[in-house]
């Protein structure tokens, strides 16, 4: 019997021969490893042997018409993102080792010793050191065995003005060249005066707004930190900011931020930048107009000492004060947009059952300076976690049942450039296949940042992940409420946001280090090797081998379980919690008749209650399940995974709003900005902002009535009321 096929992916396919014998046997679970079966690209027949050619009389007319029907077809747009070649397959249960055998082996593995720090002496995004260390780390995975490739972008960029700074002048003073820059600023020259807004929070820029303090026109100044430096303008922005000036008291150096709110390439948003790729003359609504610039804590000191004004609001350092009208300063900023031709680089380790199911460690390869927080810590750890788990695999009878992809990025400066274009070029299969990514990027503090799918899963690593002999990694920074401690929101300049808020992809990323407050230096030219042993009292070493046991456990969790460990119910809460703040905003809206009082949120709560039941309903089966039939894992495993993708609002464009998480993506979509929304209907033209309101809430609504949908699995589970 003679079968055409098609992949996942898209490919052309192959032709599927049979021995007639077996025509009749079931193709299903302890079948298929002992029948006669070729698998034949169809640019590669002559390869089928011939006596079974030669049995079935229609193959070679049905194989000679698809090797000339091969030859019209178009090539293809890209190299696929993840392809198998002859995978071997275990149908029964694999041989799992013990889940403690497995954590003493990475631990075995893991050592100081075993470290070596792989970096380069300039490797900016595209630059040939950059070329360099991502073959360094190609070569590495082939080392170990590791199937490999690449993925080539070209991308738009800013870089510096051709003349190395950009200038600022405060009123009458001498004229200043900072040499440190935010790519992705609008270019041109503002004059405007000065208004100070300390870390330019959402709060902070209220309490200005509450002492009626008009900010539209003003060029503000504010210190780096808290937020990324992309939300301190989107929110400045927002508020008709001429442009926005940002002092960095905490950075005694040349800086290089981005300012794009959003990830990857803002020339291509929603298509990957391959190099033949037709794209409509569209930019990314992320990229600010209005100009932006770092300075040194030197020139921002000169300009807190002068500003007159009203004195600053309660809380903040209450020194200086805010500036007025006669603090006048011009901001010059000519900063250059160009082409870059980046590689990731990429090694997998198969899975024994679900090869084609995945989990993916990534971690930045490039930098603005030396970069050693920033990008070779990260690299390190990923390249020995790759030759850690290659040789328990290899060498120690290690069988992980679904498969690990190790993505080193490249233009992780730029807002994630190199992860992001993987994700839009691939966004189809990955959302269907990748069902977890962790970062590796950056070691500063202890804080964790995750989808609530995996916070159980986290919480396990911290009890089991040894800080040193005596203590835990969740003792040593857990206190007694780890969530309150170790817990924070996923930052939008990490690498695991687009993966999360645009894909759909569970998320986790960390910072790490012993020190009692965060590393100061990342994005500077002082992200040294001896700096951060400065901070972290030499224990580099240390410190990296701890990041690589807590994401290696993580991740040989989730491929050495017959079921993925993520807990469902934990989005139970944050809905409830959104449902509630919702409604009693509605009650207080229609109190004073800016809402009909038809509109109820029961609706709302109706869609709360179905994901409840539905995540209730998947746990009793779970609970249920026979580990041994691989089928009904599958089946489990797949519900799972479309959870976090379904949370993802379809009524968005993703060049609009790239994070079309719902709960936590960002954009007028989100159940956040649903209270956002009803604040603004005591402001003017209410009747279009109630408008906007109930379609919006009506779109979320049935964004979490989809997910419980889905959740539920066959089309006779789903719960049908509303």
């Amino acid at each position: 019997m003679i079968r055409l096929t098609q992949n996942m992916e898209g490919d052309t396919g192959h032709v599927e021969i049979i021995q007639s014998s077996d025509i009749n046997e079931p193709f299903g679970v302890g079948n298929h490893l002992n029948r006669k079966v070729w698998l034949v690209p169809l640019n590669s027949v002559e390869s089928v042997p011939i006596p079974y050619l030669e049995s079935l009389p229609l193959s070679g007319y049905l194989i000679g018409y698809l090797v000339h029907r091969n030859k019209d077809l178009a090539p293809t747009c890209a190299p696929s993102a993840f392809r198998y070649e002859d995978i071997p397959h275990e149908t029964g249960a694999a041989p799992l080792m013990d889940w403690d055998d497995v954590k003493k082996l990475l631990a075995q593995k893991l050592t100081t010793s075993s470290m070596d720090a792989l970096s380069s002496s300039n490797h900016r995004a595209g630059s040939p050191g950059d070329e360099d260390l991502g073959n360094k780390v190609l070569k590495k995975f082939k080392e170990y065995g590791m199937k490999t490739w690449t993925d080539e972008h070209f991308v738009k960029v800013q870089d510096p003005p051709a003349s190395g700074y950009n200038r600022i002048v405060f009123k009458n003073g001498p004229e200043e060249r900072p040499t440190g820059f935010l790519s992705y600023s609008a270019s041109g020259t503002a004059r405007g005066a000065v208004l100070y807004a300390r870390y330019g929070e959402e709060k902070e820029l209220k309490q200005l707004k509450d002492m009626n303090i008009d900010m539209n026109g003003r060029v503000m100044l504010v210190r780096a930190g808290r937020i990324s430096f992309a939300e301190k303008v989107g929110g400045l922005y927002s508020l008709g900011s001429l442009s926005i000036f940002v002092d960095v008291l905490i950075f005694p150096s040349v800086c290089f931020p981005q300012v794009h709110m959003g990830s990857g390439d803002p020339y291509t948003p929603g298509f990957p930048s391959f190099n033949h790729t037709q794209f409509p003359p569209v930019q990314s609504s992320g990229l600010p107009n209005i100009l932006a610039q770092t300075i040194t804590a030197g020139m921002g000191l000169n300009i807190l000492r002068q500003l007159g004004g009203r004195a600053q609001p309660d809380g903040w350092e209450s020194i200086n004060r805010l500036g007025d009208e006669s603090d006048v300063i011009t901001v010059e900023v000519n900063n250059v947009l160009t082409e870059k031709r980046i590689n990731n680089v990429f090694g997998v380790i198969k899975g024994f059952v679900d090869a084609d199911r995945y989990v993916v460690i990534g971690a930045q390869r490039d930098a603005w300076g030396p970069g050693f927080a920033a990008s070779t810590v990260g690299t390190s750890v990923l390249v020995e976690l790759a030759r850690s788990i290659s040789d328990m695999v290899e060498n120690d009878g290690f069988k992980p049942r679904r498969s690990i992809v190790f993505a080193s990025w490249s233009a992780g400066e730029y807002g994630s450039v190199g992860a992001t274009e993987w994700l839009e070029g691939y966004l189809s299969s990955l959302s269907m296949k990748a069902f977890t990514y962790i970062n590796l990027d950056g070691i500063n503090g202890f804080k964790v940042a995750a989808s609530p799918l995996l916070h159980s899963l986290v919480q396990n690593a911290l009890k089991e992940v040894n800080y040193d002999k005596d203590k835990s990694l969740l003792s040593q920074f857990g206190k007694n409420n780890w969530e309150s401690t170790i817990l924070e929101p996923l930052r939008m300049d990490s690498a695991a946001y687009p993966f999360l808020a645009f894909s759909g992809i569970p998320s986790v990323a960390f910072r790490f280090h012993s020190g009692s407050s965060d590393y100061p230096y990342f994005g500077t030219t002082l992200d040294t090797q001896q700096n951060l042993n400065s901070i972290t009292a030499s224990q580099v070493p240390q410190l990296a081998v701890r990041a690589g046991q807590f994401a290696g456990h993580i991740a040989l969790r989730l491929v050495h379980d017959h079921l993925l460990q993520m807990d469902l119910k934990k989005y139970n809460q944050l809905i409830r919690s959104h449902v509630v703040q919702i409604n009693a905003r509605v009650k207080n809206v229609q109190r004073v008749s800016l809402l009909p009082k038809a509109l109820t949120v029961q609706w709302l709560i109706m869609a709360s209650g179905s994901y409840s039941r539905a995540s209730s309903a998947l746990a009793a089966d779970i609970q249920n399940s026979d580990l041994e039939d691989i089928e009904m894992c599958r089946v489990i495993n797949d519900r799972i995974m479309t959870v976090e993708r379904n949370f993802l609002s379809p009524y968005v464009s993703p060049r609009d709003s790239p994070f079309r998480h719902i709960l936590l993506g960002s954009g007028p979509h989100t159940l956040k900005a649903l209270t956002s929304h009803l604040d603004s209907l005591k402001t003017a033209n209410p009747d279009a902002n109630a408008e906007l309101f109930r379609n919006q809430f009506a779109r979320a609504t049935w964004t979490i009535q989809t997910c419980a949908n889905s959740l539920a699995g066959d089309i006779w589970s789903l719960d049908n009321e509303i």
